[in-house]
């Protein structure tokens, strides 16, 4: 979730290879600009995310999924127009809860919030019958898609709500979720999380492998994003099914504690998992300390979009619009992104490889701020010589496989019927 992640990104361009992308940042290269052959390939292509942080928007006074929101900048960015425009059929919905205290009392409000959450998007489906539909095995994708509807998979980013009870991962299995990931941005019960730097566990938790054990046994995907490199090792080892990282990166591409060395990368996609690209720990960006308190006021006001005037709303899409040019070189380009999905694939092969942007939770980076603007990865992976068979596993079929290996282990461990 931004402004997290963006806040603790490192100001240090790694070598050489860092100072490669901060130049790449300034060419403007005429395959980024989709053809009509390019729009056309991705128009057929089954185009999942697998991580949207859209939902925390549904609870936005004011906020409505089916309008564009555009004018709002890296602050909304994914919408039904937008995503009907980019080619996106639909991904993982995601119930994110903040980190807090490893209490009972913090437990209990972490689960009330996260079961809220869960019921925000479903009523966002029930809401819009015509536009959504809830997706609870592979099989579906492909058949929503088909009925002119969009994808709504659910996922848990950071299992902190389930507190020391793993059995309320069925409550939220039987919710929807398909989809889950044990940390996020410090140590909790289950594991030990990335950017934490002190670590606990040393991985996973006791608790953290019961929750493993009840994530194969429900037929759950394997999440290892914001898990420490340790929790990911271990997770890769000890889980039934081959593990996804929903949006995450490279460490050669960005030094940050979020991303994986090549060799660690490797070793993921030889057990069989797939590295969503994530768009946020892709450049390491020059500070401003007083960017952080601009982000700040820009986000109290967008909380009051509803209550704002025309004239007041399209000053506030100005100020965000103009945070850019008001501090140059603050994020990363499209470039910047592209090198840490070229590099991957090039390392661990298109079986091995989605999209997870992190869209509406700190993704997107400069020119390239919406999912409206997905073909621009097709039009450049094509240019790269990537085929269409390629880019169909990319856009959506490795998750979709993962997950069949996730509902086939819970299968069989059914009694056969008779």
């Amino acid at each position: 979730m931004w402004p997290m992640g963006h806040v603790r990104r490192s100001t240090i361009l790694c070598g050489l290879a860092g100072l490669a992308l901060l130049a790449s940042a300034t060419q403007v290269i005429a395959q980024d600009v989709p053809s009509r052959q390019d729009r056309a390939l991705h128009s057929r292509l089954l185009t999942l995310d697998t991580h949207l942080d859209t939902p925390a928007n549904l609870e936005r006074s004011g906020w409505d999924i089916m309008q564009s929101h555009a004018d709002q900048g890296m602050f909304s960015q994914v919408d039904v127009p937008r995503m009907r425009s980019g080619g996106l059929d639909g991904g993982f919905w995601v119930i994110f809860t903040p980190q807090g205290p490893l209490t009972s009392a913090g437990y209990a409000a972490a689960r009330d919030t996260a079961i809220v959450r869960a019921m925000r998007i479903r009523e966002m489906v029930a809401g819009h019958k015509d536009t959504f539909e809830l997706a609870v095995n592979a099989g579906d994708a492909a058949r929503i898609v088909k009925s002119g509807r969009l994808v709504v998979f659910q996922s848990i980013e950071n299992s902190y709500p389930l507190g020391e009870d793993v059995s309320l991962l069925k409550t939220f299995y039987d919710l929807g979720v398909r989809m889950a990931g044990p940390v996020h941005g410090a140590n909790n019960q289950f594991a030990d999380s990335a950017t934490d730097p002190v670590k606990r566990w040393g991985g996973l938790s006791p608790l953290g492998r019961a929750w493993l054990q009840e994530a194969n046994r429900l037929g759950i995907l394997v999440d290892g994003s914001h898990a420490s490199d340790e929790t990911i090792e271990q997770l890769v080892a000890l889980s039934k099914t081959p593990i996804i990282l929903s949006h995450h990166g490279a460490k050669s591409v960005f030094d940050h504690p979020r991303n994986l060395d090549d060799d660690k990368l490797r070793r993921v996609a030889a057990s069989g998992a797939v590295v969503q690209m994530n768009s946020m720990y892709v450049y390491g960006g020059k500070s401003y300390p007083e960017l952080r308190a601009k982000q700040g006021a820009l986000r109290l006001k967008m909380a009051r979009w509803a209550q704002l005037t025309p004239a007041d709303r399209k000053t506030l899409s100005a100020e965000i619009a103009s945070l850019d040019d008001a501090y140059p070189n603050w994020r990363g380009s499209f470039d910047n992104y592209m090198a840490n999905i070229l590099h991957v694939l090039k390392l661990v092969g298109p079986d091995h490889v989605g999209m997870g942007a992190d869209w509406d939770g700190g993704g997107g980076v400069r020119g390239f701020d919406s999912v409206a603007e997905l073909p621009r990865i097709t039009a450049r992976l094509r240019a790269e010589g990537y085929s269409e068979a390629d880019l169909a596993k990319i856009w959506g079929g490795n998750v979709l496989r993962l997950l069949s290996q996730a509902e086939a282990y819970s299968q069989s461990l059914k009694p056969a019927a008779y």
